[in-house]
C-alpha cells in the first residue's frame, strides 16, 4: 500500500490534547511508551513532540505503516521511532519491554480474540510499575453511556458482528488476568474515557 498524502481523521485532531493532559499526569518518567493501533500516525507525533522525555513507538497492522511513515518524516522528531507492525493475536511483538503502553480507539474495533491478545501482550512487554492507558468508549455493567454511543455500537455491529463497545468490567478481568491492576477512569470528551491499569 503506498500512501502519497497523509491520511487523516479529524477526531484525532479534536481528541489529542485531552489525551495529552491524561498522559502528562501518567507518564511522568522517561523511558519507551509503545503505542499500538498508531492509525493515522497523528497521536504518535503529536505527543512524541509534547513529551520529549518519552522514546515513542508507534505500531499498527502492516497497512497502516506507509501513512504513520509520512506522518513521522514530516516531523523529524528524535523520540519518535519508526513504526512497527504488530498483530496483537501473534504471540511474538516487535517489542519486547516497555515503560508504558498506550492505545486509543482499538478494542471497539478488534474482535474479542484481539483484545485478549492485546491483554496478554501486554501483560508479557510492560514492565513492573508501567501503565496502560487505553482511551475510547466503554460499556459499564452491560449499559451504554449515551445514545450517541448506543448508535456508533450498532453501526460496528452492522459492519463487522465480532466488533462492538467493550464492558469495563470484562476489560478489567482481561486486565487482572494478565497482571494488570485498575488504577483510574478518566471522563473524556464526547462520551470516550481514558483506562489506566499499572502492571503489578
Amino acid at each position: 500500500m503506498i500512501f502519497y498524502d497523509k491520511p487523516y481523521f479529524e477526531a484525532c485532531e479534536q481528541n489529542k490534547n485531552p489525551i495529552l493532559t491524561v498522559l502528562q499526569e501518567i507518564f511522568t518518567e522517561p523511558g519507551l511508551i509503545l503505542e499500538i493501533g498508531a492509525g493515522t500516525g497523528q497521536h504518535a507525533v503529536h505527543f512524541a513532540r509534547e513529551l520529549p522525555h518519552l522514546d515513542w513507538q508507534p505500531t499498527d497492522q502492516a497497512y497502516y505503516l506507509p501513512g504513520i511513515r509520512l506522518w513521522i518524516a514530516e516531523a523529524n522528531l528524535p523520540n519518535l521511532r519508526q513504526p512497527l507492525a504488530l498483530d496483537t493475536c501473534c504471540e511474538s511483538w516487535p517489542i519486547t519491554l516497555a515503560n508504558g503502553v498506550f492505545s486509543a480507539n482499538t478494542t471497539h474495533i478488534m474482535n474479542w480474540l484481539a483484545v485478549e491478545g492485546l491483554f496478554r501482550g501486554i501483560g508479557r512487554v510492560l514492565q513492573p510499575g508501567g501503565a496502560f492507558c487505553l482511551y475510547g468508549p466503554f460499556n459499564y455493567g452491560g449499559r451504554y453511556t449515551s445514545a450517541s454511543n448506543a448508535e456508533f455500537d450498532a453501526m460496528l455491529k452492522q459492519r463487522d458482528p465480532a466488533s462492538g463497545i467493550r464492558d469495563f468490567n470484562d476489560l478489567g478481568r482481561l486486565a487482572r488476568d494478565n497482571g494488570l491492576r485498575f488504577q483510574r477512569d478518566y471522563p473524556m470528551p464526547v462520551n470516550n474515557r481514558i483506562l489506566v491499569w499499572v502492571r503489578d
